[in-house]
């Protein structure tokens, strides 16, 4: 086995290799004067299990064509095998179609990363797990939600609130109270299908004077975590973090975050920021190790 290192995601790959005890093979890449992404694979892979750790957060479409560039690359230059590590899996959301004429998104990118060279995929917090079944090769979906829940224990964060931001993720609020040992529960969210508005509605929850760790998988906008932490407030919460997996934080989401009374943002390095304090390297090494 050697783990090829995504432009994206080149630290994570060192620190997985450095673990599970492979070579790397490092990737020249760039960007031609018209747009067009360029690859060259700097290392052998004949006869190899070939690992491409390659996240594909914003922007996404280069990170896809990137990885699907290494993939055709790893397959031509001998590779045995191709397996994609993507953290971050983008278009995932986009697996089903809610209004006419929709594209099916994940399952045409699923299609292209096949046509290049991939047999299997790993990927970390995916949105919904049932969209892997829709993909034309072996997919399995990790969570790195148990090392989020650890980095605030260690923290002195143990029995905080683990909170869920809406009733479908209940899961991970759960899965963080195993590792904090508090409690758990969730708000009631609402989201426009055209807008993409949030509402969220007050539920009753014990929280006067407790700390409470928003948990959730995307961290985009960052609309559901200040409607969120406005009515942990005005529950009495005396401490709010928020934690996430990916944490894309786009344009100013970070700043209106803390601005609505959360006191950090935590998340993973499957989108490398400087909130990405808790690395995958550890969850990924165990899933290669099987």
């Amino acid at each position: 086995m050697k783990i090829i290192l995504g432009p994206a995601s080149e630290q994570l790959g060192q620190e997985l290799a450095k673990l599970v005890n492979v070579e790397t093979v490092h990737v020249a890449s760039r960007l031609f004067p018209d747009g067009e992404s360029y690859i060259r694979l700097e290392g052998e892979l004949k006869n190899e299990d070939a690992v491409i750790v390659q996240t594909t957060s914003p922007p996404q479409d280069t990170r896809f064509m990137q990885l699907a560039l290494i993939a055709g690359a790893a397959k031509r230059n001998g590779a045995k095998s191709v397996t994609a590590i993507v953290p971050y899996l983008a278009y995932a959301r986009q697996d089903n179609i809610f209004l006419q004429g929709e594209a099916v998104s994940v399952e045409i990118i699923a299609g292209m990363l096949k046509a290049a060279g991939v047999s299997n995929l790993i990927t970390v917090n995916v949105h919904q797990e049932k969209v892997l079944t829709k993909l034309p090769f072996p997919a399995r979906s990790l969570s790195a939600i148990p090392l989020l829940a650890d980095y605030f224990k260690q923290r002195g964060c143990e029995k905080a609130f683990a909170l869920a931001p809406d009733e479908g993720a209940t899961y991970i609020a759960e899965q963080a109270k195993k590792i904090l040992g508090g409690e758990c529960g969730y708000l009631e969210k609402h989201r426009d299908r055209y807008t993409g508005q949030v509402a969220m509605e007050k539920k009753t929850l014990e929280l006067k004077g407790n700390t409470v760790i928003i948990f959730d998988d995307i961290i985009s906008t960052g609309g559901t975590i200040v409607a969120a932490a406005k009515i942990l407030k005005d529950l009495g919460a005396r401490r709010v973090y928020a934690a996430c997996v990916h944490p894309l934080l786009i344009n100013n989401a970070e700043e209106r975050i803390l601005d609505a009374g959360v006191e950090e943002v935590i998340g993973t390095d499957s989108v490398p920021s400087h909130v990405s304090k808790v690395s995958l390297a550890p969850l990924l090494s165990k899933e290669l190790a099987r």
